[in-house]
Order: C-alpha cells, then structure tokens, then sequence
C-alpha cells in the first residue's frame, strides 16, 4: 500500500543544541556562577546597595558578551593581592613574609591604614574597566556638575584607558620578572625577605595572590579596543528614515 505524501514523516535537520546559560559562553558563566549568586544575597539585604550596583552595571548597547565578562574580571584580576595586603599588613596573619609596609610612609600614616587605603583605591581603579561597558562609559552619569546627561567623546575614555592597559602590562611583568629574583623594579636587591619566594609556602600564596595582576593590563586593553570599536560603529550609524 503506497503511503501519502502527507503521511510520511517529516525529517527536520538537526539544530545545534544552545545551553540555556549562554552556548559556548557555559564554561566561564559557571566559574562566575557562585559570585553572582553572593552579590544576590548581598544585594537582597540592602535596597540602596542593589540600586547602586543596578546602576553601575548597566549594560551598554551592543556590548560582546566576551568584553563584558573581561570588564566584570578586571576587578577580580585585583582581589586576591588586596586580600593578602590587608591580612599580612593590617591583620598581621603569619601567611606572609617581607610585608613591613612602606618605608617613605608619613609618621601620621599607620601602615594598617595605608594597606587597606592601598587596596581599597587599587579596586576602585580597576572598576573603571567597567564604564567601558556600561553606559556610565557613554554618558556621564547625573552626579558629575556641569556634564551630566552628556556623551562621553570616545577618545576621553579610549586614551586613558590605552595607557592604562600599556603601563598595568608593562609593570605587572617587569615585576613578575624582578621580584621573584629577589630585585625590585629599579633593580636594586630587595630589602628583607623576598615575599615572593617559592621556596616556602608564604612566597607560594603570595605569588597565587599576586599572578593575576598579570592578566590587569592585557584585559583592559582588549576591552579597551572593543569600546573603541563599538563608540566608531555607533558614530557611523545613519538614523533609519
């Protein structure tokens, strides 16, 4: 008995299978899974926090989904070396060596304080990496007098952030090179123990909490030329009649 056309079964092709968190993108969303569900928390608890945070990470317009990931690491890039600062300096854990604090500091100035200023400024320029995806990057924001609700010229953000990315690379590997030889960046010979000796467990912790400085400069700088790339395409836009 022939069968009908309109009885045989349809074959479709066969679809790519698309991971409901993001495609090839899976991988990193789950290492960033667990940080994301503590700012939930956090944010939950405290309403005006979770506007501020809201507001500082709006998502600009046509932003990748790889620069927004590099933008929201650049922070963490600093992290773990403000951590160990501040627990060998001003808490004085005994997971560290050759962390006296700065000699050229005033008397006014405790070291305890200075660690935790040091670390708390280093975070803060770091999140600058995020207005080059957010759309505080684009415009500037309502608190800033005499700018606010204004474009931001492309080449404000593109020029600092490029010299930015060029020294962070530069110094970060300089000292990854001399510290470890137990040589400063001037190369002169480190006064002390060397913290970033591998030959004991404070000089590996140190090292685990200092390497991803490395990855500081050469992230910004990718994210740096995708904002450049994306303000370009933007400015060339025509207006849809």
């Amino acid at each position: 008995m022939a069968v009908r056309p309109s009885a045989r079964r349809r074959i479709h092709p066969a679809r790519p299978r698309i991971h409901p968190y993001g495609g090839t993108n899976y991988p990193i969303r789950v290492i960033i899974l667990p940080l994301r569900l503590t700012t939930l928390v956090v944010m939950t608890r405290f309403p005006r926090l979770r506007s501020a945070w809201a507001t500082a990470h709006a998502r600009a317009e046509g932003v990748p989904d790889w620069a927004w990931i590099a933008a929201l690491a650049v922070p963490l890039t600093v992290l773990p070396s403000s951590i160990w600062r501040i627990a060998i300096v001003t808490f004085h854990l005994p997971i560290g060596e050759g962390a006296e604090g700065d000699d050229g500091l005033p008397s006014w100035l405790p070291d305890e304080v200075y660690a935790v200023l040091l670390s708390l400024f280093s975070e803060l320029v770091a999140f600058t990496a995020v207005g080059l995806v957010a759309t505080w990057g684009e415009v500037f924001p309502r608190w800033i007098p005499g700018l606010r609700g204004r474009r931001v010229p492309p080449l404000a953000a593109v020029i600092p952030a490029a010299l930015g990315a060029l020294v962070l690379t530069l110094m970060w590997t300089w000292t990854a090179i001399t510290v470890p030889l137990g040589i400063n960046v001037r190369g002169e010979p480190t006064k002390g123990d060397n913290p970033l000796s591998l030959d004991k467990t404070e000089g590996v912790i140190a090292a685990i909490a200092y390497a991803p400085l490395l990855l500081w400069g050469p992230l910004l700088a990718a994210v740096t030329i995708a904002y450049h790339h994306r303000r370009r395409e933007m400015s060339h836009r025509v207006p849809a009649t």
